[in-house]
């Protein structure tokens, strides 16, 4: 059984989409063990205790360094035994102890086709706005193993969502998570744990 350890910043749409496709067996072998938020009153923390899912804060404010707040998620995540890191709209930096532990054991969900509109400073609603100012007809979203290099580790999986004339932002934002995000995370979750990545 794969022990997934969730990293949160937001509203846990993808959080919910892990939790329903292990609920409907489209995630088979794992199982979520732990959602760390990176900060207080976030409606992720709240998904995760109407499904009973152990959850914690760690804030990267309540330590002196990043450093240190890594060295922190790292020993929660070790206590937890956890297999699989997810990182599900984490907008927290990610250190290199934590990375160098869990070598090729973290995943992340990135709302574009890598290696469009990816890299520092391309998070949450500004990668879409990013792709609408391209003007780029397709876009989409990218799982991969996260590495020292951001948004720079190895593709797991992509799917492509068309871009339509008069979006926003906001319009794109939930069609790529629809069509595409909440599709391939869980997709990727069940391919490692039942060892078919």
């Amino acid at each position: 059984m794969l022990r997934i350890g969730v990293l949160v910043s937001g509203g846990g749409t993808n959080l919910q989409a892990i939790i329903d496709a292990i609920s409907n067996g489209k995630i088979t072998n794992a199982e979520i063990v732990t959602v760390v938020g990176s900060r207080p009153g976030i409606y992720a923390l709240e998904r995760a205790k109407l499904n009973n899912i152990p959850s914690i804060v760690i804030s990267r404010k309540a330590f002196n360094s990043l450093e240190e707040h890594d060295t922190a998620v790292c020993e929660h995540m070790k206590y937890c035994d956890v297999d699989l890191i997810v990182m599900a709209g984490y907008l927290s930096i990610v250190g290199d102890k934590l990375i160098n532990e869990f070598n090729n054991k973290i995943i992340n969900i990135h709302p574009s086709l890598i290696p469009s509109f990816c890299g520092p400073g391309f998070y949450g609603l500004k990668v879409h706005e990013a792709a609408l100012e391209r003007g780029v007809k397709i876009t989409g979203a990218t799982v991969h193993i996260v590495n020292e290099v951001c948004d720079g580790g190895p593709i797991l999986l992509q799917k492509a969502v068309e871009v339509k004339p008069g979006d926003t932002p906001e319009v794109l934002q939930k069609r790529v998570m629809e069509e595409a995000e909440w599709e391939i995370l869980p997709k990727a979750i069940d391919l490692i744990a039942n060892g078919k990545i």
